[in-house]
């Protein structure tokens, strides 16, 4: 039997301290990062994090809770929503 998960909407918030940390809730996946690139998918649409030196320090599935450090310069959405998994999906395959 398949298992179904019930997906819960949760609050989405961004919050950056000093250009040197953000923190993300309302996560529902990440499609790829690197050192100057995260794209995340949140309900509000695709957010692309970009950077130098950027370093996930907190991901929690469970709450859709991501932090990221770095030297931040640009926060961008994106309205396309997610068509197929993500990194998250494939790492939990």
């Amino acid at each position: 039997m398949q298992e179904e998960r019930k997906v819960i909407k949760q609050p989405h918030n961004v919050i950056m301290e000093d250009r040197k940390i953000v923190t993300v809730s309302g996560v529902a996946d990440i499609d790829s990062f690197d050192e100057q690139t995260v794209i995340l998918y949140t309900d509000m649409g695709e957010l692309t994090i970009k950077g130098y030196n950027l370093h996930i320090n907190k991901l929690n599935v469970d709450t859709g809770e991501l932090s990221v450090e770095g030297e931040i310069y640009s926060l961008v959405y994106a309205d396309e929503q997610p068509s197929k998994g993500g990194f998250l999906s494939k790492l939990f395959k």
